[in-house]
C-alpha cells in the first residue's frame, strides 16, 4: 500500500502533496450502575489527502483506495484555486522513508474473547459499586489496533501500527443533595493482561468517592499549595502546554508577545519537556502524522522559555525546525499541533522536603476539570489534603485553584525529585479531535496560590 500512495502523490500537481490512510479495528465493553449500557466491534478504514500550492491548502477524505487518485486531484485543484502566497513549510532531519512499525504484543487484545473483556469489566464495576453511597458508576473498556500509512510528495513513506487498550472507570457518591465523584483509568499500549487483576485501583476509585462524602469543603484563600504528579502534570500541560504549540504562537500575536523565546518565566530549577520518544507512553509514535520523528523538545529550560512544538507548516512560517508534534485524532482529520507526553522533570527537593516548613497549606491531588484563557487558569482538583506543620492530614473535598499561570510559575519554591508519569494517561481535546497524551511532574510547591472551596 505504501507504494501505491507514494506513487498517487509524486503525480500531483501541486507543490506539496500527502495522502494517510487509516485501518482501524475496535472494541468497547461500556458499563453503567448495574447493567451493560453497551458493546460493540467495529472495523474502519477511510483516508485523508492535502495539498498545499503558494500557501493555499486544499483537503480531501475518501474511503476506499481505489477513490485515491481521484481525491488527490481533488485536493490539488482546492489547492491551486486558493494559494495566493507562498508555501513555507519546514525541513525534516530523518523523515520516514519506506519504513515499517510494527508492535510486538505481549497479548494482543484481539485474542480475547468478548466475553471474557465483558467479564473484566462486570468485575471491577461491581467493586464500585459495592461501596457506601454509591449512586452510580461508570467503567468503560476500549481496545483499537491501528495501522497508519503516509506518503508525501517529498518521498516520506511509512506504515506503523499503533495498538492501545484501556478501562477507564468512575464512581458517583451520594448524601443528599452532595455528590462526589471519584475516577482512575488502566492503559497498555501493547499487553491486555495489564488490565487484568487491577481490583485493588477500583476498589480505591469507590472507597475515595464514598470518604469525599464525608469529607470538609476545603478552606479557600491564599495558601500555599502542593501539586501531586497528576494535577501538576495536566497543570503544566493545560495551562503552559497549549500555550506553546505553534499554530497559536503564530496566528495569536497577543499570546506570540506573552510566550517570547528567552522569557524567564520560573526558577532556574523548573525544566519542561514534550517527549514523544519514551517508549510505552500514551504520546508515544514512531512517527507524527506528517512523518517527522518526535523528539524531545524542551519548552522550559532552567526557568527559561525555551521552545515551541511546530507541524511542517508553523516551522515554516516561523523559520523553526518541525518537532514531529503533527496529530490527527483519526481518520480523516487533518494533522494539528499537539503535545505527546509531556514532563515536568525532577528537581533537587526530597518529598519531605517539598512538604517541610508549611504550616497550613493545601494538597492538591489527581484531576476533575478545568479551564484556561491564556495566561489565566482555574483547575479542580479530584480530591485534597489540609497539609499541618509540614505533615498532610485530613482528606478535603471541592479543591479549586486558580491564577495567571506565569505569576504561578515564578511562585514554584520546590520541586520535587520523585517524578511519576500517571498510567491512566489521558486523551487531549483540541479542534474537536482527541490524542493521547502522556503527563507527569514531581510533587511541586507554590506559594500564594488563590484556592477556591466552599
Amino acid at each position: 500500500m505504501k507504494d501505491r500512495l507514494l506513487e498517487a502523490v509524486r503525480r500531483a500537481n501541486a507543490d506539496y502533496v500527502d495522502v494517510r490512510f487509516e485501518e482501524c479495528d475496535r472494541t468497547n465493553v461500556d458499563f453503567r450502575r448495574d447493567h451493560v449500557e453497551g458493546v460493540g466491534s467495529s472495523r474502519m478504514t477511510g483516508g485523508i489527502v492535502r495539498a498545499c500550492h503558494k500557501g493555499g491548502w486544499g483537503i480531501t477524505t475518501f474511503d476506499l483506495l481505489d477513490d485515491l487518485d481521484k481525491s488527490v486531484a481533488e485536493a490539488c485543484d482546492g489547492a491551486r484555486l486558493v494559494g495566493r502566497g507562498q508555501t513555507e513549510l519546514g525541513e525534516v532531519d530523518g523523515a520516514a522513508d519506506g519504513v515499517d512499525i510494527t508492535v510486538e504484543m505481549t497479548e494482543d487484545p484481539r485474542g480475547v474473547s468478548l466475553d471474557e473483556k465483558i467479564a473484566l469489566v462486570r468485575e471491577y464495576n461491581d467493586i464500585l459499586l459495592g461501596h457506601d453511597n454509591i449512586e452510580s458508576s461508570d467503567v468503560g473498556y476500549l481496545d483499537a489496533f491501528r495501522t497508519i500509512t503516509f506518503a508525501s510528495s517529498r518521498g516520506v513513506n511509512f506504515s506503523e501500527q499503533r495498538p492501545g487498550c484501556a478501562i477507564n472507570m468512575s464512581a458517583t457518591a451520594r448524601d443528599g443533595k452532595l455528590l462526589q465523584r471519584a475516577s482512575d483509568a488502566l492503559r497498555s499500549r501493547d499487553d491486555f493482561g495489564a488490565l487484568r487483576g487491577k481490583g485493588e485501583l477500583a476498589d480505591i476509585v469507590g472507597g475515595r468517592a464514598s470518604s469525599l462524602l464525608k469529607a470538609p469543603p476545603c478552606p479557600g484563600g491564599t495558601s500555599t499549595v502542593v501539586l501531586d504528579a497528576e494535577m501538576a502534570g495536566v497543570f503544566m500541560h493545560e495551562a503552559f502546554g497549549h500555550l506553546s504549540e505553534g499554530d497559536h504562537i503564530y496566528e495569536d500575536k497577543k499570546l506570540a508577545r506573552l510566550v517570547h523565546l528567552g522569557r524567564e518565566v520560573g526558577p532556574k530549577e523548573l525544566n519542561v519537556v514534550d517527549d514523544g520518544t519514551i517508549p510505552g507512553l500514551p504520546g508515544t509514535t514512531a512517527f507524527d502524522d506528517e512523518g517527522t520523528p518526535p523528539q524531545k523538545t524542551y519548552l522550559i529550560k532552567d526557568g527559561v522559555l525555551v521552545g515551541y512544538l511546530h507541524s511542517l507548516e508553523t516551522a515554516g512560517k516561523m523559520q523553526h525546525r518541525p518537532t514531529g508534534n503533527a496529530r490527527a485524532g483519526q481518520r480523516g482529520q487533518t494533522p494539528q499541533v499537539r503535545m505527546t507526553n509531556t514532563l515536568i522533570e525532577n528537581g533537587p527537593k526530597t518529598r519531605e522536603e517539598v512538604f517541610a516548613g508549611i504550616d497550613r497549606g493545601i494538597y492538591a491531588c489527581g484531576m476533575f476539570g478545568g479551564n484556561t484563557q491564556l495566561e489565566m487558569f482555574s483547575f479542580s482538583a479530584a480530591y485534597g489534603y489540609l497539609i499541618e506543620n509540614g505533615q498532610v492530614g485530613e482528606l478535603v473535598r471541592d479543591v479549586m485553584l486558580a491564577g495567571n499561570v506565569f505569576e504561578t510559575l515564578h511562585s514554584i519554591d520546590a520541586i520535587g525529585n520523585d517524578q511519576r508519569i500517571p498510567a491512566r494517561g489521558g486523551s487531549c481535546g483540541k479542534g474537536g479531535q482527541g490524542v493521547p497524551v502522556a503527563l507527569g511532574s514531581p510533587h511541586i510547591r507554590i506559594r500564594d496560590v488563590v484556592v477556591g472551596g466552599r
